[in-house]
């Protein structure tokens, strides 16, 4: 058994394990879909798989509550399945191994689930719990989040009553959050024919690694440092300088994940390996310099590999690592009333070179549906120039503020009395589901709140257990002090 379920308070702790026992990947539902299914009938209330794949609850009012407004609790099932090169895991069979580290929980050399299991897990204790105060609950788990809110696109209008909506999907405590951005996928594709390799020629591997990679919506504005990118500058010097050739390059795995590890494999030379390995060791050096303060440290290897047969052809190859160079990566402006916040980015995350076919996928993100526009242009004109099919799919709008929110006057209060500290309310940079339930639901009152975690998408994933009984406090309390109909 997990120390875990040790943790304050049990209710959450021990649904969360539960949900790590099961996996959960994006794209792989089923089972953790059953899991929740055959919760719910221990616990008592009614449960249903939607059309969407989502899991929905109903739990009737405490007596004396009947008349208050319909709650809705919404999470999402999924998790990113991201994990350090070393880990033998596999998501789609094997249990999370949690552990405890001072405050923090963390996962084995992979992601921990806290994202968005905790939401999860608090959605559950409220469902089996016979000692809490409330009027009717709707309970709405969705269904891969992390890939392109699939769950939360396919909900059918009519499904859900409610008129408040509790989103337990943020990551600082003492935050409610009131407005998120959009965002949109940015697709570029290309086939291509191989040629063969010079026989007499060698081949490398050079890797980018040991970089914190994290969540592109809530991190990106911290300067990190992108793999796809840093990679790039070396293979096009080593193209330029080496008499290198591109033969395969892989780099990243998440569209919403800053990737933190990318290899490409070049063919050379045998004279020009030694140069190679200054090349990749000044730039290691010189990565160090930029993201110091940033970034631990940043590691660039170089290793003799087995030549491959074929490789990119030579224009080709310069066509793409050119737009790989060009293409924007990162912050795009702040938001001119609130220059604090992130308005508009791009993320350079997934970049698949080998065997005749190039596939480049970016995730923008914006507040502003123009300049979501504007990004997303910006970024097809340049894959488009190296001769790459452009597509955009995903695209959710942003979750516009409501400043009126009677919702949030009455959590402002509680949390005040609770903690005798004021919350911060704000909007940001990350997507989450509320605008897109918003569109099919638009009189709901929302407040997105969670406990604290840092480093999501990443094995760093790491929960911050004593913020969790506040979490769980302020959510109870909430309930209870939600407004008659």
């Amino acid at each position: 058994m997990s120390e875990i379920m040790n943790l304050k308070p049990e209710c959450i702790w021990r649904n969360f394990y539960g949900l790590t026992q099961v996996p959960r990947p994006s794209g792989h539902l089923e089972k953790v879909q059953q899991f929740l299914l055959d919760f719910a009938k221990r616990a008592g209330v009614e449960a249903f798989k939607d059309e969407a794949e989502n899991i929905v609850m109903r739990k009737p009012a405490t007596p004396g509550m009947e008349n208050r407004k319909t709650v809705i609790l919404q999470a999402h099932m999924d998790m990113v399945p991201q994990k350090e090169k070393e880990s033998a895991h596999n998501f789609e069979t094997d249990p999370i191994q949690t552990y405890i580290d001072g405050d923090w929980v963390r996962a084995k050399g992979t992601t921990l689930g806290a994202d968005n299991g905790l939401g999860v897990a608090a959605i559950m204790a409220v469902m089996e719990a016979t000692d809490l105060k409330h009027g009717p609950i709707e309970a709405l788990i969705t269904a891969d989040e992390e890939t392109g809110m699939y769950g939360a696109n396919g909900l059918p209008a009519g499904e859900l009553t409610g008129e408040i909506l509790l989103n337990l999907d943020t990551e600082q405590e003492g935050e409610m959050i009131i407005g998120s951005a959009g965002g949109v996928d940015i697709t570029a594709v290309l086939d291509y024919k191989e040629v063969e390799t010079d026989k007499n020629d060698v081949a490398v591997k050079i890797t980018v690694k040991g970089l914190k990679g994290g969540h592109s919506g809530l991190e990106i504005g911290e300067g990190r440092a992108n793999a796809n990118k840093l990679l790039a500058r070396i293979v096009r010097e080593a193209i330029s300088e080496d008499e290198a050739r591109l033969a395969s390059w892989h780099g990243g795995n998440m569209r919403n994940a800053i990737p933190f590890e990318a290899e490409a494999v070049l063919t050379l030379p045998k004279e020009n390996m030694e140069d190679i390995a200054e090349l990749a060791a000044d730039y290691c050096e010189a990565f160090n310099n930029e993201y110091k303060g940033i970034e631990n440290e940043i590691y660039v290897t170089v290793e003799e590999t087995e030549l491959p047969e074929n490789e990119v052809p030579l224009e080709i190859q310069d066509n793409l690592v050119n737009a790989i160079c060009a293409a924007h990566n990162g912050v795009w402006r702040y938001i001119p009333s609130i220059p604090n916040i992130v308005e508009t980015s791009s993320n350079l995350a997934i970049i698949d070179i080998a065997g005749g076919k190039a596939a480049i996928k970016i995730l923008a993100r914006s507040a502003s549906e123009t300049v979501k526009d504007e990004i997303a242009t910006s970024l097809e004109s340049c894959f488009g120039m190296a001769g790459m099919e452009v597509k955009r799919s995903g695209e959710y709008g942003g979750w516009d503020p409501n400043t009126d929110s009677e919702l949030i006057k009455v959590m402002r209060k509680l949390y005040t009395d609770l903690f005798n500290e004021k919350p911060t309310v704000q909007v940001v940079h990350a997507g989450l589901e509320c605008s897109i339930i918003l569109s099919k639901y638009p009189g709901l009152d929302i407040c997105s709140f969670g406990p604290t975690m840092l480093s999501p998408h990443t094995p760093n994933e790491r929960a911050f257990h004593p913020s969790v009984p506040k979490f769980w406090t302020l959510l109870t309390k909430t309930l209870e002090e939600i407004p008659a109909k």
